[in-house]
């Protein structure tokens, strides 16, 4: 494809010099370039792709991407050879475009809705797949787990968050050609800001919620805020594709709300299980195997059946109903889709060797997600049992949540055990005394009905050492996820395995035990 071609297709002003070459490929690693190729230098967080740009001609390169002036890129090696470069202000953005074009805008060829929040986002996106497969759609799904495309499923890593650019746009592509009518994404906040849709035409933009979470990683609850609404904002700016308006599904229960609504959409369907919505469930019955309730829409009002437990699943429903609505889905196939829907993996997944209490393995991993989390638990306990909770708090994020984690733990369950949870290379110990006094700080007395037990493994199975009948034990913060980093080294770890083991009466020992002492 010609250079002029790919560069016609970003949407922001951009200086040209050199030839018109053909490109063979587009990298940002220049470890990775091959002859012919299209480098997009990038600036990281710890690394700026413009300092690789000499060695990527070296490799082959005959165009680069930037942002800086083309007589800054190649320092001392002014000899590296001859390129064409385009200059834009954010080579970041650039690249999801640019591999947009490549692939020649596969959202463009689809109806495509993106989830986006702080919790909650996985469980609404399978749930919208599944509410538009029994609509008899043809669907592709991207998750930070996995991305599906027709009845395949491909893994997309460990440890991820919404994958890069390239990757989105490869998969988009490959639902178009498996003849894909809708695709479902899962958007973090970190996908978002980072531009990793870029290129990505969104139809239906869906918030589950705003609470704390990565203020590490955007520096102000404002910031994170921003950086979810740019999802919402982009609607007015996407490619228009025939019939399909641009819609907005807004949580009114949220305090996002009000700051989200101003923004301009086509459409806007309201939810809320506590407020008026255009979207809402009545007569709401919980138990610990189902939940049962009256969805109210404007097109009617249909009874729901589902194995998702817990009010925030009623909240991740009528979010999942709403932009059914929002796409004209009847009302059966938007029950249907709801009560096909077994349970996502690690979220609230309950773990049986025949023991006489509860172990829930869940992905809580955020104070609201833990808060949501526990009330369910207690809901599930029997009326004398007790609510035992493991989680921990990652190391190198928001140091802020972690009292406040042990906080909700404190006042919503009977044992607290705190454990590890990715303390990457920050001290263990300093980690999890942080959030021990989160839990003291509510009336927990450490040794008593608070715990410290570094090995997550071991925490676990001390939790169940202690339960009895009724009782409700549930490991939060991992969820489905398949690694545990400690140090700069992702060792693999399932807190469903290490459950079943210490049901078993015994431990899930994969993780290294220099790192817990």
């Amino acid at each position: 494809m010609r250079l002029s071609r790919l560069a016609a297709a970003l949407p922001f002003a951009h200086r040209h010099t050199g030839d018109a070459v053909e490109i063979h490929g587009i990298v940002a690693d220049s470890r990775r370039v091959r002859p012919g190729d299209l480098f997009v230098a990038v600036r990281g967080v710890r690394v700026d792709g413009h300092q690789f740009v000499a060695e990527a001609v070296a490799r082959g390169a005959v165009a680069v991407v930037g942002e800086a002036p083309v007589d800054t890129l190649l320092g001392e090696q002014p000899s590296a050879g001859r390129f064409s470069y385009v200059q834009v202000p954010d080579s970041r953005g650039a690249w999801g475009w640019l591999c947009a074009a490549w692939h020649d805008f596969p959202s463009r060829k689809m109806t495509v809705v993106g989830v986006t929040g702080t919790d909650g986002k996985m469980t609404t996106g399978n749930l919208i797949d599944a509410i538009l497969r029994a609509s008899g759609a043809t669907t592709g799904m991207i998750s930070t787990v996995n991305a599906r495309i027709g009845d395949v499923e491909i893994d997309t890593g460990l440890h991820v968050t919404t994958p890069d650019a390239p990757e989105v746009q490869a998969y988009l592509a490959r639902m178009v050609a498996g003849g894909a009518t809708h695709a479902v994404l899962e958007v973090t906040s970190h996908g978002l800001s980072q531009r990793r849709v870029s290129g990505c035409d969104f139809d239906v933009a869906v918030i589950t919620n705003i609470t704390h979470e990565h203020l590490d990683a955007h520096g102000s609850f404002a910031a994170y805020r921003e950086a979810k609404a740019s999802l919402f904002a982009g609607l007015d700016r996407s490619f228009r594709k025939p019939a399909v308006p641009k819609a907005a599904i807004l949580n009114q229960d949220d305090s996002s709300f009000d700051f989200l609504s101003a923004l301009p959409a086509d459409q806007c369907v309201t939810y809320g299980v506590e407020q008026r919505a255009d979207v809402t469930a009545h007569h709401i019955h919980y138990s610990g195997a189902c939940t049962h309730f009256v969805l109210c829409t404007p097109a009617g009002e249909i009874d729901i059946e589902t194995a998702l437990v817990g009010s925030f699943n009623v909240s991740n429903i009528l979010a999942a109903a709403a932009a059914g609505v929002a796409l004209g889905i009847e009302l059966g196939a938007i029950r249907a889709g709801v009560a096909g829907m077994r349970g996502i993996p690690g979220r609230l997944e309950r773990i049986g060797e025949g023991q006489e209490f509860l172990a829930i393995v869940d992905f809580a991993h955020t104070p609201n997600a833990l808060r949501q989390a526990l009330g369910t638990a207690r809901m599930m306990a029997d009326r004398d049992g007790r609510v035992i909770v493991v989680f921990g708090s990652a190391g190198l994020r928001d140091r802020e949540k972690r009292r406040m984690m042990g906080r909700e733990a404190g006042k919503l369950a009977d044992q607290v055990v705190i454990t590890a949870e990715d303390p990457r290379t920050e001290d263990l110990d300093a980690v999890l005394t942080e959030s021990c006094a989160g839990a003291t700080a509510v009336g927990k007395v450490e040794g008593v009905d608070v715990w410290r037990v570094a090995d997550r493994g071991e925490a676990i199975l001390f939790a169940c050492r202690m339960a009895r009948a009724g009782d409700v034990v549930i490991a939060c913060g991992k969820g489905h996820e398949q690694s545990m980093c400690f140090g700069t080294i992702e060792y693999p770890w399932d807190d469903r395995e290490a459950m079943r083991r210490a049901l078993r009466g015994g431990t899930l020992d994969t993780l290294p035990t220099a790192a817990l002492t």
